[in-house]
């Protein structure tokens, strides 16, 4: 199992004080509620710590719903003077008796990674998948660190790359 105390580079978050007023924009589903909060919360408290805004959040039904979602929320936001500068989705999808895990995980996943590829925007990919709720927690603070804060970590550093190494005027 992946577990963020073994990546110190995920960790190390220095120049991340001079990031300022980073804009984030985060797209969550209503399924699986408590754990998607619990995902929020972390992410939203670690996007303030370093000076960052959230500037939105929406609600979508379940993790099918998130990269049709994060599409339109980046075209509601293109021609607007403040747009996100990255967008995390997040979401919680439970293994049950059914093949429909597989299918919604593979969905959601290769929605966002189309996303990455086509929106001039990171989507942050949020989404737990697991084989029971117990794993939720162990991503939430517990051994396996706090995935909706590393989300945060993740935005936070691709808006700092963005700003700093990927900026076309320099």
């Amino acid at each position: 199992m992946a577990q963020s105390q073994n990546s110190t580079s995920l960790l190390d978050t220095h120049h991340l004080q001079q990031l300022k007023l980073a804009k984030v924009a985060i797209v969550h589903t209503e399924w699986n509620d408590k754990i998607v909060r619990e995902l929020k919360n972390g992410c939203e408290s670690m996007i303030h710590s370093f000076g960052g805004d959230i500037i939105e959040n929406l609600a979508v039904p379940g993790c099918f719903e998130l990269p049709f979602a994060c599409k339109q929320l980046w075209q509601h936001y293109v021609n607007k003077t403040e747009k996100p500068e990255a967008i995390i989705a997040f979401g919680a999808v439970i293994r049950g008796g059914t093949p429909h895990f597989e299918y919604v995980c593979k969905a959601v996943t290769e929605g966002i990674l189309q996303l990455n590829l086509t929106l001039p925007v990171p989507v942050i990919f949020g989404v737990l998948t697991l084989d029971n709720e117990a794993q939720a927690w162990e991503r939430l603070g517990g051994e396996h660190g706090h995935k909706g804060e590393e989300a945060a970590v993740t935005a936070l550093k691709m808006i700092w790359n963005t700003r700093n190494k990927f900026a076309t005027n320099q």
